[in-house]
């Protein structure tokens, strides 16, 4: 047997026989396959909470394989986020066309149709014709209306984490970051924040693991909706700014580098297909507005992602730098805090 195929007969292992056995069901009805048993188990490196594998069956077309995919869900992440709405979300979109197709559920995970698409990398989210795309697509996202109450939960999981960050913290921790601050920061950003603003069905997490493109038709597709909800369409778009910072295949994962940050034509050009997508041409003083509501919300963003940070390294047990990621958050919020509140004097 060759080193790969060792691999995948090992990595079976990791899939609960309740899966194995959706899957053997799934295959069967495929005519195509030739042995539903067959499993080939690859892992697909880049999830930061769940594990992801690709399955595939040998069939009798050599060329073509049939493909599905299997996540298992991390252990201790329901921390973040309500398992059964995610499920929800994802069937809503199955139904909308927006995502992979559920095709079966167990205990501690699920089985996705298999997208034929490829996964962005980091210098995707900078490539000015890939970039237009997810403009488009993230504005159509915002625009679904999802079943439920349309409320905003920033500000409610904001606390929530705070609350959990503070229990599964060590003073030394928490003193080292200022987690004390924070309370009083999320209720000024709250306040700050209150004006005017569109609402949309918000994806949370739109970093480049998380969209995907067909080669051929330059269709995009988000996936994983762990943490998306209603909140203002601001907060994702400087979310998926902030993330362009970021590249999580390195070998230092957890380092942000915030001279990545898009540049302002950049933003701008974003922002200005982001608004035109529906139809009419945005205006400039409708683009100025929503790059100022944008930039504000960054810090938002920082404080999400590091009160997440705080958490996942006490209960994630990916290798990666949740402590070092969660810190560099912080201190971007703390270092732009002043420049983008120009009226409020900074706590520092």
């Amino acid at each position: 047997m060759g080193a790969m195929e060792n691999m995948m007969v090992n990595k079976e292992d990791r899939i609960p026989n309740e899966a194995k056995e959706i899957l053997r069901s799934l295959a069967s009805k495929w005519e195509d396959v030739l042995d539903a048993s067959a499993l080939q188990v690859i892992p697909l490196k880049g999830a930061m909470t769940n594990e992801v594998f690709q399955i595939k069956w040998p069939t009798k077309t050599k060329e073509i394989s049939r493909k599905v995919v299997v996540r298992i869900y991390g252990v201790g992440v329901e921390v973040f986020f309500d398992r059964d709405d995610e499920i929800r979300t994802f069937e809503f979109m199955s139904k909308q066309g927006q995502g992979p197709r559920l095709l079966g559920r167990f205990l501690n995970g699920r089985i996705e149709e298999f997208i034929r698409a490829r996964t962005l990398s980091a210098s995707d989210l900078r490539d000015p014709e890939i970039s237009v795309l997810i403009a488009a697509k993230v504005k159509e996202f915002h625009g679904l209306q999802m079943p439920g109450p349309k409320n905003v939960r920033l500000w409610v999981r904001l606390r929530n984490w705070l609350k959990t960050a503070r229990s599964v913290c060590s003073s030394e921790e928490a003193k080292s970051i200022r987690l004390d601050a924070v309370e009083e920061e999320i209720s000024m950003l709250e306040k700050e924040f209150s004006g005017d603003q569109r609402i949309g069905f918000c994806h949370n997490d739109l970093q480049y693991g998380n969209i995907m493109i067909d080669e051929e038709t330059r269709a995009i597709t988000l996936i994983d909706y762990e943490y998306a909800s209603y909140n203002p369409v601001a907060f994702d778009i400087a979310n998926h700014f902030c993330e362009m910072a970021s590249n999580y295949h390195t070998d230092t994962p957890h380092i942000v580098d915030y001279n990545k940050y898009p540049g302002l034509e950049e933003r701008q050009r974003f922002l200005h297909v982001y608004l035109s997508s529906s139809g009419d041409q945005a205006s400039d003083i409708e683009v100025k507005q929503l790059l100022e509501d944008v930039e504000k919300y960054t810090l938002a963003s920082h404080l999400f992602w590091g009160l997440w940070g705080i958490i996942s390294e006490h209960v994630n047990k990916i290798d990666f730098d949740y402590v070092e990621y969660a810190r560099q958050r912080f201190e971007q919020y703390w270092l732009t805090k002043p420049k983008l509140l120009h009226c409020l004097e900074s706590d520092n």
